[in-house]
């Protein structure tokens, strides 16, 4: 029976401060060319004639059909359910051990899960090695894999361009096994996940964008070239407000490969993240507004001891305003700003403290 009643979207619109980072980072596009017309006239002789039939239109949409049904009949089988007791999404299988990684939200508070295999079969029993929210990545790993089990290859992320074809495999809203199809629309895309309805509220960077939809249920799926590689694992998509916050068609977002093979390698192997490569100020922050009750900064609540904040002599009561050359306005600027940041980068916060304005050169912290 499909479980799509109890699915919940994870969904976002990005936020402008975020695209305008985001867009500095993205990738160059990808073409393709073949003869102009004049050459493919020319070839058309009684000689060449079965050449030129080889390259028309119909032989290319032939040669591409056939290298999606490859894809899919590579990679699908890699590609799992999970369902927990409130919720189902996707997975993918990582290891030939029983590791599969998916999505923090797809496995919320839950410790053990059911797990159904493209290739058939009764749900295997699987529970969670570790959750990482900040990042919206999770581990489980099956109790008893079974033999013939197929890991997905994972692509460099690095090699991920613009224009390029991808297919988006998962179980959206219960539909098991489904594939859709599109492009990959931009990279380095910084987008924040809603902490409501299920969601971690994450700020994730160096998202891959698509045009393959994505629907609930296709969470911690699988994105793949037609190399057969997974390029990224769909996460969130696209709302609009001016639609009621309706799904914006054609917009979703996938956590880049590269940043999934480094968080799931460190969950096997530690169970947990010991370096997730993301910038942290060791802060606990809120939103303030000013007297027009426009938002006017962050708000230190609680500095960790030790952390690049208390180093730095920033402490709780301080309004952060500015960090680099971003403009911070609520907790979620904040966050964003970081995002565009690594471990150890040096970066000037400004703050009012006591209605004075400060600022203090911070030395950034791990996430």
């Amino acid at each position: 029976m499909s479980r799509s009643r109890t699915l919940r979207p994870r969904v976002l619109l990005p936020g402008a401060a975020a695209l305008a980072v985001a867009l500095l980072a993205t990738g160059c596009s990808s073409d393709s060319s073949g003869k102009d017309s004049a050459s493919h006239q020319a070839d058309r002789s009684p000689v060449a004639a079965h050449p030129a039939a080889e390259s028309s239109p119909a032989a290319g949409a032939n040669d591409l059909q056939t290298a999606y049904q490859d894809t899919v009949k590579t990679v699908l089988p890699s590609v799992v359910q999970i369902t927990t007791d409130s919720d189902l999404g996707s997975g993918v299988v990582y290891d030939d051990k029983g590791d599969i990684v998916t999505n923090a939200h797809v496995v919320g508070d839950a410790k053990s899960f059911q797990v159904s295999l493209a290739t058939g079969g009764r749900p295997l029993d699987a529970t969670l090695v570790a959750a990482y929210p900040a990042g919206d990545l999770a581990v489980i790993k099956l109790s008893s894999p079974p033999n013939g089990l197929r890991p997905a290859a994972f692509a460099d992320s690095a090699k991920v361009a613009v224009g390029q074809i991808v297919l988006a495999m998962g179980n959206p809203l219960g539909l098991s096994s489904s594939v859709t199809q599109g492009i990959v629309s931009a990279t380095g895309r910084t987008v924040s996940e809603g902490a409501t309805g299920g969601g971690t509220g994450a700020t994730i960077p160096d998202m891959v964008q698509t045009s393959a939809a994505i629907n609930p249920g296709n969470s911690g799926g699988a994105l793949v070239d037609l190399g057969n590689e997974v390029v990224g694992i769909p996460t969130l998509a696209a709302t609009d407000p001016q639609l009621g916050s309706g799904a914006a068609p054609g917009i979703g977002f996938a956590i880049p490969a590269s940043t999934v093979k480094r968080i799931a390698d460190q969950i096997i192997k530690d169970g947990k993240v010991t370096d997730s490569g993301r910038a942290a100020l060791g802060i606990t922050v809120r939103g303030v507004v000013d007297n027009g009750l426009q938002p006017a900064g962050a708000a230190i609540v609680k500095v960790t001891s030790g952390g690049a904040a208390d180093k730095a002599g920033l402490r709780a009561g301080d309004v952060i305003t500015r960090l680099g050359g971003t403009d911070i306005t609520t907790a979620q600027s904040l966050t964003e700003a970081l995002a565009s940041y690594k471990p150890g980068d040096k970066v000037k916060v400004a703050y009012r403290r006591d209605g004075d304005s400060g600022s203090a050169e911070v030395t950034l912290g791990s996430l």
